[in-house]
């Protein structure tokens, strides 16, 4: 087995010396490095997409409109979606590959260094560009983050231009990295280590990296086509001049389903690897945990359409899409399953990241139920852009996505800083964050099966009741995370030092490792010849 090195940085390394301050981080190619400086740009993101949705919820907490104009208003609903989806949890996902790939499957870093370094730093230009929409004349994109034409390409602001450009930028940042993964577990694995050893986090993003091989290029076609059509008259979705504008619906879900499941598959992962070491067993089903997560990941590229039911497609393609839905709630409940069979009769202990991971496959539960309920076609024709939508959607990428990676944060901490941090600021965060979390998003499902349409500013009396609770459910939510910032500076800073085996909780039981990698080690890299 061959490594790949980086003998240019090594040279520069032995005649200079590690580099020192700002030139440090600009031009580091460490994996763990690159890791944290993805973290915390996605924590950046994270904090500023949510003051977004504070505007939409403190609008929205009586009728009427108090606040902002109806412009300003989707603006923030459209940058909301964009900043949280492309700028706040890809990113922390990839920022946990960075750390957790290289040393659970042994290698010395990153196959690529060098486009490790350059794929973050292009990430960070797009978001600048991107987040610049917003003081640009006309203002930032306004036709939601699905950029529906031709909301989008007949009516959208001037700065839709740079919001295609910015769009372009994370895309070839997302391609860049997943052949960076690819390249790294398929090639710098420790000797011995086959594809069925590695631990599960490790098999999620080999999937996750294919599915954004295959999507990426989609969405810049897509958006290339936008371009075309708003800068050089062309018409592919102009019905004017022939074109169609439920094309771009097609093309953009086919890119759009897969992409929910890039955001969500590293979750399962690190739930994965999370309940068997709280439960102090191995975990249950590992074999057929891989096949459900590469079911799950075929099946995301046949379901697209669900998304589009109102369109007025045919009845044959309605059945498909239904039944193809449903289908893929098989392999996820495979999951669930597991994770309960796991929890079942261990040694378990709930420190923080154990809270989260419970609160992930309970709560995600329900988002898949309510999707359930969306995936059935004449059903769907109610809920289409009503409120439930939004709960469904939050259910999954809030209680799912970003519950998984906070499990993430508080699981490896100790690992990453060599500090343990404070487990009472830790389960204050979750409680109030699984509180403030069910305070909001729950109301929703009531609002959308009354009839509330999502992304308007102003609604009707008799659904005040119900947006004044999520209303205060978000602004719970919204604060507390600013206990979670408090806490990492706090541990990184002057946390107590972790023990070697960080989690040996009350039972005075080893760290189990989760998945069966005998190879595994934190500490000494593997000789690679």
């Amino acid at each position: 087995m061959s490594a790949v090195v980086d003998t240019h940085a090594e040279e520069e390394h032995h005649a200079h010396g590690p580099a020192k301050g700002i030139t440090r981080w600009l031009f580091t190619t460490n994996h763990k490095d690159i890791g944290t400086m993805y973290l915390i740009f996605s924590f950046t993101m994270f904090l500023l997409a949510g003051s977004f949705a504070m505007v939409i919820r403190a609008e929205l907490f009586e009728p009427g409109m108090q606040l902002v104009r109806p412009e300003f208003f989707n603006q923030m609903t459209t940058m909301h979606g964009l900043t949280m989806i492309f700028g706040a949890i890809m990113p922390a996902f990839v920022g946990l590959a960075n750390w957790q790939i290289p040393m659970m499957i042994g290698a010395p870093d990153m196959a690529l260094p060098r486009l490790n370094n350059w794929s973050f730093w292009l990430l960070v230009a797009g978001f600048v560009l991107l987040e610049s929409t917003l003081f640009m004349p006309g203002g930032a994109p306004n036709f939601g983050w699905t950029a529906y034409a031709p909301l989008s390409t007949t009516y959208g602001p001037p700065s839709t231009t740079y919001f295609i450009f910015a769009v372009h930028m994370m895309g070839i940042s997302s391609i860049m990295g997943a052949i960076n993964i690819i390249a790294t577990i398929l090639n710098l694995r420790a000797p011995g280590m086959t594809l069925m050893k590695m631990p599960l986090f490790v098999w999620t993003w080999l999937i996750t990296a294919f599915l954004l091989i295959a999507v990426m290029p989609v969405l810049a076609g897509t958006v290339t086509m936008m371009l075309m059509d708003i800068h050089f008259h062309t018409s592919f979705f102009n019905a004017a001049g022939g074109g169609d504008p439920v094309m771009y619906q097609h093309i953009f879900w086919f890119f759009g389903h897969p992409e929910v499941y890039i955001m969500i598959l590293p979750a399962f992962g690190i739930i994965s690897e999370i309940i068997p070491t709280f439960a102090r067993k191995k975990l249950f089903g590992y074999t057929s945990m891989v096949y459900a997560v590469a079911s799950i990941a075929f099946l995301s590229f046949v379901v697209w359409a669900h998304h589009m039911f109102t369109v007025g497609m045919p009845v044959a393609g309605e059945i498909f899409f239904m039944y193809t839905t449903m289908l893929i709630a098989v392999p996820t409940g495979v999951k669930v399953f597991n994770w309960v069979a796991t929890m079942f009769r261990g040694s378990m202990t709930f420190e923080t990241p154990m809270l989260f991971a419970i609160a992930f496959v309970v709560l995600f539960s329900i988002g898949g139920f309510s999707g359930l309920m969306l995936a059935i076609a004449p059903a769907d024709f109610q809920y289409q852009d009503t409120y439930f939508v939004v709960a469904h959607f939050h259910y999954v990428l809030v209680s799912g996505a970003l519950f998984g990676i906070f499990a993430a944060v508080y699981y490896w901490l100790p690992k990453w800083s060599g500090r343990m941090y404070d487990e009472t600021l830790g389960k204050t965060h979750f409680w109030l964050s699984f509180i403030g979390m069910n305070v909001t998003f729950f109301p929703m499902h009531f609002l959308g099966l009354a009839g509330m349409p999502r992304r308007i500013p102003d609604y009707a009396l008799q659904f005040t009741d119900f947006n004044q609770v999520a209303s205060v459910g978000a602004f719970l939510f919204g604060a507390t995370q600013l206990i979670f910032l408090f806490l990492v500076i706090k541990t990184v800073r002057a946390g107590e030092p972790a023990t070697a085996k960080v989690w040996e909780g009350s039972h005075g039981l080893e760290w189990d490792l989760p998945s069966p990698a005998p190879y595994h080690s934190w500490t000494t890299p593997p000789v690679v010849d």
